[in-house]
């Protein structure tokens, strides 16, 4: 079980969809979404690295919105491709979302990353036996969007419904999952997440400390 007593993200209800790369949508300004400035160690990072996250959903998707401060070079692919899932993404600058539908067994979950390039990975995980098990075909029909400025980063997912395998929620409904940042190179890399997952090292994969995600009006 995940630790429900972690903290709790409302994900604000829209009755009409939107386009993926629609980030000026007033629609946004409905959440006022959460700013993550901590490592995975429980540290705080530094201002220039700190990222804020919008979630909302309809009838028919989930809508992750990242506003991302970039005050160092990016660490991108230089021949981005968004045709097809990008294996390897996290190794680069990469925002994510882990998703956890049921709240019974948070050790079978899905990821979602999103790069400033607009590059993109899905994949569903399973922990349940002990081991990582990564579904690399799995096809979430996930969409997204990024915009470099000059001081900062905007990237936007749709994922509809159909990409858990199961109904989409209804309000009051509570997902598990968590939301993370990697950024920089080297030695002064940063691994930033909404939940820290206090491991010794970076380690995001850690569904005991996934945060809840409440469906509101």
């Amino acid at each position: 079980m995940a630790n429900l007593d972690n903290a709790h993200l409302d994900i604000t209800f829209i009755e009409n969809d939107l386009a993926v790369a629609d980030a000026a949508n007033a629609a946004w300004t409905r959440t006022d979404g959460i700013t993550i400035e901590k490592y995975w160690s429980g540290k705080r990072s530094p201002n220039e690295r700190h990222f804020t996250t919008r979630l909302l959903w309809s009838a028919s998707a989930m809508y992750v919105r990242f506003d991302a401060a970039q005050a160092e070079p990016l660490v991108v692919s230089d021949r981005p491709d968004v045709t097809a899932k990008s294996v390897g993404l996290w190794d680069r600058d990469v925002c994510e979302i882990f998703v956890a539908p049921d709240v019974n067994e948070p050790r079978r979950y899905f990821e979602f990353e999103v790069a400033p390039t607009g590059e993109w990975l899905d994949v569903a995980l399973d922990l349940t036996s002990g081991e990582r098990i990564s579904d690399w075909k799995y096809s979430s029909g996930m969409e997204t969007f990024a915009a470099i400025g000059p001081d900062s980063v905007v990237m936007t997912m749709k994922i509809p419904w159909e990409a858990f395998g199961k109904p989409g929620p209804k309000t009051g409904d509570v997902w598990l999952g968590n939301l993370f940042r990697c950024v920089g190179e080297g030695e002064d890399r940063g691994y930033l997440a909404w939940q820290p997952t206090l491991t010794t090292g970076p380690a995001f994969h850690v569904p005991e400390r996934f945060g809840a995600f409440r469906f509101v009006e």
